[in-house]
């Protein structure tokens, strides 16, 4: 076990398994977190107070236009 964690830690190979290996747990929890928001939130309408992080703003589209 110590071979292991001597080799996750200070081999070039290991820190790179390890760094891919946090992003992928990390995008697997965004991932059933937004399922479970959408779920959660599935009948609701936009306003003109909402916002979206990865929505297009007509707006912004408008002004890059002119």
């Amino acid at each position: 076990m110590e071979e292991f964690f001597n080799w996750l830690f200070t081999d070039r190979t290991g820190v790179i398994c390890l760094v891919v290996g946090g992003m992928l747990v990390c995008l697997l929890i965004s991932f059933i977190l937004e399922r479970r928001t959408r779920k959660q939130y599935y009948n609701h309408e936009k306003s003109d107070d909402d916002w979206d992080l990865f929505g297009d703003d007509d707006e912004e589209d408008e002004d890059a236009d002119k």
